[in-house]
């Protein structure tokens, strides 16, 4: 059976009273408003396919939609698509060799991206990966006129950008969706450019919310099953109303092609991103000063806290920061911001960037076993370079891509906190490595977490800046392996753990 008309009402009664399905009649298929724009083709309600009915045609929704997502051109030198996905925080997503396993530089070439419109003015968004070193940027219209784009700023934190294009016809934009109230199961479309082809449509559900892809602190990603692409990145994601509610951004694939497994920036992070970059071409976040990590079921245990205890334990506070004037200490626990429940490092950064520089923030933490208040004032984050050096860059305010991505490792500052989880000696030195991608050379050489890295190549290694800047001469220096002096139990070894060079 086909279950087709019947407004949203008629439907709502439906799921709870199978009877009540509603049927298609004339009146069904009267012209109706479909996302916040007239229609004069007739619009079928979309119903749910139960007991082996289907759901009805998408094409009027398809027609509504497609005026506002473009295709987005980018001259590049010396690079094409493949490159590009491999120089960008997914290329993992797409079962990418790295960097060294690349065809010779090309003179000069297009890479093919999409996007769509935000305000009728001409603002149009896409991923910042899409359009990175571009030289010249095109955004083509669904009637094929091209017209070149401007930069106004971009995100690599959330792999956002905006470009502006100059026309004195109004432009139709699209709709964002309360993103918040999408659930899994929901029907979606995914529209793009995929391989360059133009203008493609595909259907699929909403399979996951808040998916953590280990990209960055700032986004938790809808995880949807319409096929995507690559030249898919930057085109919008729709509901049935015709809303977006994401961003097409990556995939998992072990061959590159799509197996069903997609990832959409949320619409609430891209509106919140476009209107800072629009009004002053960069994002603005909250800044704490403090080295964060996860409370686990072990150091929830070793602080004398129930095992199931959620939290963002304190591992370092980084003196005259904003956290060190509100009295925070190492070995504190985060358990609430604002009155918002944090149970994680990710959870913490992500609350503390939308904070409002100079802005005041009640945290709840947990000191000695005891629940305690502190206020704090907000300070505003500086480039990601500027924050990760204030710690030499072991004292992030979460774990974010760097250099080390490349090795397949995280590391982290020897600090009280880290001697306690990792049971190393009062003197240790160095960096302690607190994770290890299963998968990386860095596994297969034999690299754990609870293991320092005290050197690399001919230098010693006190703080992060240390690890990360010999990474980059290694690189520089096309070198495909980096040399580590590690220590451990059984003493010193050196370790040669293959990187990607740039």
């Amino acid at each position: 059976m086909t279950w087709s008309g019947g407004g949203p009402a008629a439907w709502a009664e439906y799921l709870t009273n199978p009877s009540a399905a509603p049927s298609a009649s004339p009146e069904s298929l009267k012209p109706r408003q479909f996302a916040g724009l007239e229609s004069s083709a007739p619009v079928l309600a979309m119903g749910p396919a139960f007991g082996g009915g289907t759901i009805q045609s998408m094409a009027d929704l398809v027609d509504h939609v497609m005026p506002s997502v473009v295709s987005v051109k980018v001259s590049v030198q010396g690079k094409d698509m493949d490159e590009v996905l491999r120089n960008s925080p997914f290329r993992d997503f797409f079962g990418l060799p790295g960097p060294g396993g690349r065809s010779a530089p090309r003179p000069r070439s297009e890479v093919q991206g999409s996007g769509f419109i935000v305000d009728e003015t001409g603002y149009v968004v896409t991923n910042n990966h899409v359009i990175d070193e571009g030289r010249d940027i095109e955004v083509v219209l669904p009637n094929e006129k091209t017209l070149k784009a401007k930069l106004v700023g971009r995100d690599q934190a959330t792999d956002i950008a905006l470009l502006k294009i100059e026309t004195k016809e109004k432009l139709p934009a699209v709709t964002f969706a309360d993103d918040k109230k999408v659930r899994v199961g929901d029907w979606v479309l995914a529209v793009g450019n995929p391989f360059g082809l133009g203008g493609t449509v595909t259907a699929g559900i909403v399979s996951a919310r808040g998916r953590d892809v280990g990209d960055g602190p700032y986004t938790q990603y809808l995880q949807i099953d319409a096929a995507i692409n690559r030249g898919n990145s930057g085109g919008p994601t729709f509901d049935m109303r015709g809303h977006v509610v994401g961003m097409n951004t990556a995939i998992y694939s072990p061959t590159g092609g799509s197996v069903g497994i997609g990832f959409a920036i949320p619409a609430s992070t891209i509106q919140s991103v476009i209107k800072d970059l629009r009004s002053t071409g960069q994002v603005s976040r909250g800044w704490l000063g403090v080295q964060i990590q996860t409370l686990t079921e072990d150091l929830a245990e070793s602080e004398g806290l129930p095992r199931n205890q959620k939290g963002a334990m304190i591992a370092a506070v980084l003196p005259g920061s904003p956290a060190e004037k509100a009295g925070f200490q190492e070995r504190d626990v985060v358990i609430k911001i604002n009155g918002e429940v944090i149970e994680s490092n990710r959870d913490m950064t992500r609350k503390v960037a939308t904070l409002p520089n100079g802005s005041t923030a009640t945290f709840t933490i947990l000191r000695g076993g005891k629940e305690r208040t502190l206020n704090a004032t907000v300070g505003k984050r500086d480039s990601e370079e500027k924050v990760s050096g204030l710690f030499g860059r072991g004292g992030r305010d979460t774990e974010e891509p760097s250099k080390l991505a490349d090795l397949g490792i995280g590391v982290a500052p020897v600090t009280a906190s880290t001697k306690r989880q990792f049971r190393l000696d009062e003197g240790a030195e160095g960096l302690v490595i607190t994770s290890v991608d299963p998968n990386s050379d860095a596994a297969e050489k034999g690299l754990r977490p609870g293991l320092r890295i005290v050197g690399i190549g001919q230098d010693k290694v006190e703080n992060r800046a240390d690890l990360d800047e010999g990474i980059e001469r290694a690189q520089k220096a096309g070198r495909s392996t980096v040399l580590l002096k590690v220590e451990g139990d059984r003493g010193a070894s050196y370790v040669a753990v293959r990187i990607d060079n740039e």
